[in-house]
């Protein structure tokens, strides 16, 4: 899974998403989805431009953390029509 620590650095600089929003560029939706976790997408230039106003390093903003069950390799169901469906 994929954690986004967004919500930390904005609370360590006291910044609001609306401020990040007006400096990046980046609509305040855009940033209210990534803050709260619930983006399905990151887009680079929008990390590109976060990590530039936060003046933080990529891996300060998003983190890896291992799946407690797989979802790729022998886990993962190709169907007909290219949907993926776990078993």
């Amino acid at each position: 899974m994929i954690r986004i620590h967004l919500s930390k650095l904005l609370g360590e600089r006291r910044w609001t998403q609306a401020y990040l929003a007006q400096i990046t560029g980046i609509r305040p939706t855009t940033i209210s989805d990534i803050y709260n976790e619930v983006v399905e997408r990151l887009n680079v230039e929008h990390l590109d431009r976060i990590c530039e106003a936060l003046e933080c390093d990529i891996t300060d903003l998003i983190e890896y953390v291992p799946n407690k069950e797989k979802k790729t390799g022998a886990n993962l169901i190709i169907e007909e029509h290219g949907n993926r469906k776990r078993k």
